[in-house]
């Protein structure tokens, strides 16, 4: 049965409230996730929240209301409350009629495996970390690896950004010499993005397995990192931009590579 809750002061509410925080992650081990397609796509997955929070207009809708009974019976803590409520725990005018709490879970760097596992060094912006990850979904790699610091992959507007994937695609943290041990150990190939690098023309071989590098947004790849690669990358511009947006040429590189490969495992 939903307990329902309508005060701002509870305590769970308060706690909900405070997951825009890193602090407050950092002390539960949780992480908002907003939307009722996010929280069914995650069920799919076999991830459920600790808390599930929802407006009763959200039961107006058979998934929503099939969603929740699927929750109770896994015993997640069920809560009803206002939107007013809702919107004041996801900072938003317009929110979501369904909210959860989910536990943040990252995997080993040994867990990764596939034709392509991108890596990011010192990736500093929630919403790109987000889209890469959404898209690594799409082109099914691997696993994104987080090298040094970076922004929180479980902050709110990362997750917003991953529109579910987060659930779908393998995170792990790692140093930059683990990467290169997993490297040398998994047989794959170091592609670096790279200004000081070439693009790779129609006769580059594809490795069977490649771990796409990317720097952080700002100062890229350090001459560590680059020197470390078995290939550095540019990708090509003919207009008078110098540079791309973190996301965007994470998304070029690693959905040429898969095109290389020529769209293996694509259901169309």
């Amino acid at each position: 049965m939903a307990h329902q809750i309508a005060s701002l002061s509870n305590p769970l509410i308060k706690t909900l409230k405070g997951l825009h925080q890193k602090k407050v992650r950092a002390e539960t081990g949780l992480f908002l996730g907003e939307g009722a397609r996010l929280a069914m796509e995650a069920a799919d997955l076999g991830r459920w929240p600790d808390v599930l929070v929802y407006a009763p207009a959200a039961l107006e809708r058979a998934p929503v209301r099939a969603l929740i009974d699927r929750a109770e019976a896994r015993q997640v803590r069920i809560v009803e409350t206002s939107e007013s409520v809702l919107a004041q725990i996801s900072k938003r005018d317009n929110p979501q009629t369904v909210l959860g709490a989910y536990k943040q879970h990252l995997h080993q760097l040994s867990e990764l495996d596939g034709e392509t596992i991108v890596a990011l060094q010192g990736v500093r912006d929630p919403g790109n970390l987000g889209t890469i990850v959404r898209t690594a979904d799409s082109v099914g790699a691997g696993g994104v690896v987080l090298i040094g610091e970076s922004c929180d992959p479980f902050s709110v507007e990362a997750v917003r950004a991953s529109m579910g994937s987060l659930f779908a695609v393998k995170l792990a943290r790692a140093s930059f010499a683990e990467v290169l041990a997993y490297k040398q150990k998994r047989g794959a190939a170091l592609l670096g993005a790279s200004l000081k690098g070439r693009a790779l023309g129609e006769e580059y071989k594809v490795p069977m397995r490649a771990i796409v590098l990317m720097g952080n947004e700002q100062s890229g790849l350090s001459d560590e990192m680059e020197a470390a690669c078995d290939r550095l990358v540019k990708l090509p511009m003919r207009g008078r931009a110098d540079s791309l947006n973190l996301a965007v040429a994470t998304a070029l590189m690693v959905y040429d590579l898969w095109r290389r490969r020529g769209y293996d495992g694509a259901s169309a």
